[in-house]
C-alpha cells in the first residue's frame, strides 16, 4: 500500500495500534488491577496510617494504606519479642507481591523470582521469614490510583505524586505491623533495587545487609526520557479521561504501546535478533499489512500486561522512578551513598541497556561497605536479573552469609 505523506503515517499507524490491542480491550474492561470482589489468592493486607494518615515527601498525604502483602516461613523471634529472622524481597515495575508461586484464581501471574524461594534453594522458608508487599502505588492490592478512596471511588486522578522514599515508608510500616525489627535483609532489582538502596540509607537501623540489583542511584536523562515518553503514550489516549476511567474502556491502547516502548528496553538488541531477526511472523507478510515477528512478540507482550495492571499505576510507578534520586536533600549522590553502613552487595547485567553496568559500578565505587561490583552475564539485557536465577540465587546467598552471624 501506497502512502502519500508523512502526516498519513503518522494517522494510520496510531490507528493500527489501537486495531491491534482491541481483542485485548474487549476483555480487560477499563483496568487489570486486582479488585476487593476477586480472590485474595495468597495475599494479606495490612492497614496502615494513623490518626494524622500517611504525609508524603511532594507534599499532602493519604488518610490511610492498605497493603497487600504475601509471606514465606515461619518467623523466629528474639528475646524483645520482634521477629529476627525476615527478609524483604521487593519488586519491580509491573511485579507485585506473589514473588514464588502458580498463578491462581486472583492471582493472574506465576512468581516472577520462581525458583528464589523454596527448599533448598537462596530464600529458604526453613530458616528465612520471607516478606513481599505490592508497592505502594501499585494495583494488586495496595493502595493506587485504581484502590477505593474513602468516598467508595477510585483514587484515579486524586491519587497523589508519590516518591521512592514514600514508598519505602509504607514497608517500613508494614514491617512495624508485622514485629519486624530488622530485616536480615532487603533485596531488589531495577525498582526494587531503588527501594532497597533507599531502606540502606533512610533506615539503616532496620536493615542487615542489602542486595541492589540492575539499578541506580539517581534517574538518568536517557531514563527519564524514556519513562517519560510512556507516560505520554497513556495520557495521550483518548480513554485516559485524566485519570478518571475506571467507569469506561480505559486508556488500554495507551498502556499496550507505553508497554511495547519499555520492553524493547527491557531486553538487550543481541537477544531480539537472535530471537528474531528480520523474520515475518508465520502466516504473515510485512510487505503486505503483516508483521514481523518482534512485532507480534511486542503485541503479546502489550496484552498480557492489559490484562493484569492498571493504566494509572503505570503512570504513578514510571513517574516515581524519574523522581529517584537518593541524594535529594542529603548533599548529592556521593554523599548519600557514602553515608551507608550497611553491607550492600551491587550487582548488574552485563547487556542491560536500560541501566547500564556504568550506573551500578558508581554505587560499588560510592558505598564505602561494598567490596566491588558484581557482574552476571546474561544475553536477555534487563530482564536478566528476573531471568537467571542462578545467578540471582548466588547473590542472595553472598548477601545474606554477610549477616549469618547476626541472624
Amino acid at each position: 500500500m501506497r502512502r502519500s505523506s508523512p502526516e498519513a503515517d503518522l494517522t494510520i499507524d496510531a490507528r493500527a495500534t489501537r486495531a491491534a490491542v482491541t481483542a485485548a480491550t474487549a476483555t480487560t474492561g477499563a483496568t487489570g488491577a486486582w479488585t476487593e470482589d476477586q480472590p485474595p489468592a495468597r495475599r494479606r493486607f495490612a492497614d496502615i496510617g494513623g490518626a494524622g494518615g500517611f504525609a508524603l515527601e511532594l507534599g499532602g498525604a493519604l488518610p490511610s494504606v492498605r497493603v497487600a502483602y504475601e509471606t514465606w516461613g515461619t518467623p523466629r523471634r528474639g528475646a524483645d519479642g520482634t521477629i529476627v529472622n525476615a527478609v524483604l524481597v521487593l519488586h519491580a515495575l509491573t511485579g507485585d507481591a506473589h514473588v514464588s508461586g502458580d498463578a491462581e484464581p486472583g492471582q493472574p501471574t506465576p512468581g516472577w523470582w520462581n525458583g528464589l524461594i523454596g527448599a533448598g534453594r537462596a530464600l529458604d522458608p526453613a530458616h528465612w521469614f520471607v516478606v513481599a508487599s505490592n508497592v505502594l502505588g501499585g494495583c494488586q492490592g495496595t493502595t493506587g490510583p485504581a484502590a477505593t478512596a474513602p468516598d467508595g471511588r477510585p483514587w484515579g486522578s486524586r491519587f497523589p505524586r508519590i516518591t521512592v522514599r514514600d514508598q519505602v515508608a509504607v514497608e517500613v510500616r508494614l514491617a512495624d505491623h508485622l514485629e519486624i525489627g530488622t530485616y536480615a535483609a532487603v533485596i531488589g532489582g531495577s525498582m526494587g533495587g531503588m527501594r532497597a538502596l533507599e531502606w540502606t540509607i533512610s533506615h539503616p537501623d532496620r536493615v542487615g545487609a542489602a542486595l541492589v540489583l540492575a539499578t541506580d542511584a539517581a534517574a538518568t536523562a536517557d531514563q527519564i526520557g524514556l519513562q517519560s515518553a510512556q507516560i505520554i503514550a497513556i495520557q495521550n489516549d483518548p480513554d485516559w479521561c485524566a485519570g478518571d476511567y475506571y467507569d469506561g474502556s480505559g486508556p488500554q491502547a495507551g498502556l499496550g504501546l507505553a508497554r511495547r516502548i519499555a520492553h524493547l528496553s527491557y531486553r538487550s538488541e543481541l537477544d531480539l535478533e537472535r530471537r528474531f531477526g528480520r523474520e515475518p511472523q508465520p502466516g504473515e507478510d510485512p510487505l503486505d499489512d503483516g508483521r514481523f515477528a518482534v512485532q507480534s512478540y511486542l503485541d503479546h507482550h502489550a496484552r498480557k500486561l492489559q490484562h493484569r495492571f492498571d493504566a494509572g499505576t503505570y503512570v504513578a510507578l514510571t513517574d516515581t522512578m524519574n523522581t529517584h534520586d537518593v541524594g535529594r536533600g542529603r548533599g548529592g549522590v556521593a554523599a548519600a551513598l557514602a553515608s551507608i553502613v550497611r553491607p550492600v552487595v551491587v550487582a548488574g547485567i552485563d547487556t542491560d541497556r536500560l541501566y547500564p553496568l556504568r550506573l551500578q559500578a558508581q554505587l560499588a565505587e560510592l558505598i564505602p561497605t561494598c567490596t566491588g561490583l558484581d557482574v552476571v552475564a546474561s544475553e536477555y539485557g534487563h530482564d536478566g536479573f528476573l531471568i537467571e536465577i542462578d545467578a540471582v540465587s548466588a547473590l542472595v546467598a553472598k548477601t545474606l552469609a554477610l549477616v549469618e552471624d547476626r541472624f
